[in-house]
């Protein structure tokens, strides 16, 4: 599967645009995806960007709950009323809302940093924060990925 991964940083206008860093916008080329849906992060300052056809999938998962449960009207709630489709234009830069510029508290800069089937965008203190962060739990807790379980035998 096509991954988005890597940092970098670009400038944002005083109309709120930015650009996709290259690499990032040759991933969304190969996987056919026009629209990205930009979201607050629901656990650190910064924007989730997902392809559209991901974020369908995430939204997929709510089928799972009762649809008259507090946790499917919360997380639906959660999910759809803060979430906003951008396309990248021809010069490849997305127009971020002044509520998500908000959120991750956005000035000049904004670093873009690769999360796998997705990517988010972060004030670059921020960014370089939470990577620290990350790293040093990594580290402490002594992460690895986990092997894939193979089926086995009936």
């Amino acid at each position: 599967m096509t991954q988005f991964y890597d940092t970098y940083t670009n400038r944002l206008d005083r109309k709120g645009r930015v650009s996709v860093p290259a690499p990032f916008r040759a991933v969304l080329e190969r996987l056919g995806a026009t629209d990205l849906i930009l979201s607050p992060n629901h656990k650190y300052p910064c924007i989730d960007a997902r392809p559209d056809t991901l974020f369908r999938q995430l939204a997929a998962q709510l089928e799972t709950l009762d649809v008259f449960s507090d946790e499917h009207d919360d997380l639906t709630t959660t999910l759809f009323a803060r979430s906003t489709s951008a396309m990248p234009d021809a010069e490849g830069r997305i127009t971020l809302p002044e509520r998500l510029i908000a959120h991750a508290k956005l000035t000049d800069q904004v670093t873009f940093m690769g999360a796998g089937a997705s990517f988010q965008l972060w004030a670059p203190e921020a960014a370089e924060a939470r990577l620290a962060e990350a790293e040093r739990r990594t580290l402490e807790r002594r992460l690895t990925v986990p092997r894939r379980r193979s089926a086995g035998p009936a």
